[in-house]
């Protein structure tokens, strides 16, 4: 009889449907100019499963887009990305932010100047900050620059706030208001002037020499 029961909880083991592994999630904080727009630009990529429009950066609390946008918060505007790290990997995920913003500009993104505007990535752990100095320096030398003329600071995380209601989704909930500000803004002209055909991609680096 043991010996019967014993056959029979193998045999449901066995055949009992194996639960799904669980997808490993990580969280990504940028800052790339108007929130707005690198928000639109990294939700399509595969492996990516949310983008959150935001600020971080500074120190005050709770922080409004007019507090940000006035200056003297130390905030960036910023996007938080939740990626799933088995179909994208974080050095695949900098690599696309790499190609959607001014490397060579600290003063602000495009027509957007200001502290508020400027190109950060915020890591967290050792791991990340290893490989986002690593992104710098392959950045670097595509572009054909010295790793002190990238203008991109690499700062550790201390909170991310998410923005505003109206803020998120803002490309897909007001694509003729938002596709004039871009295309006004030159964002893409300058992509085109500094990454080529690579531009806006999350293709690999170009080989070291």
């Amino acid at each position: 009889m043991k010996r019967t029961v014993s056959v029979l909880v193998a045999l449901v083991l066995l055949l009992w449907p194996l639960a799904p592994v669980q997808a490993a999630v990580e969280e990504a904080v940028l800052a790339g100019g108007c929130f707005w727009c690198l928000e639109h630009d990294l939700e399509k990529l595969p492996g990516v499963l949310s983008v959150e429009s935001g600020y971080s950066g500074g120190n005050l609390r709770n922080p409004t887009y007019r507090q940000v946008s006035g200056g003297g918060t130390g905030h960036q505007e910023v996007v938080e990305v939740r990626f799933d790290t088995a179909r994208i990997s974080y050095p695949t995920l900098l690599r696309a932010y790499w190609r959607n913003v001014d490397a060579l500009d600290g003063g602000g993104q495009f027509c957007d100047r200001g502290s508020s505007y400027r190109p950060v990535i915020f890591t967290q752990g050792e791991t990340q900050k290893q490989q986002a100095e690593a992104s710098l320096k392959a950045a670097a030398r595509e572009l054909g620059k010295p790793v002190s003329a990238i203008r991109v600071q690499i700062k550790p995380l201390s909170r991310f706030w998410p923005a505003e209601g109206y803020h998120q989704d803002y490309a897909e909930r007001n694509s003729v208001k938002y596709n004039y500000y871009r295309w006004a803004c030159g964002r893409d002209r300058r992509l085109d002037q500094l990454w080529g055909s690579k531009a806006r991609s999350s293709a690999s680096w170009v080989s070291a020499p």
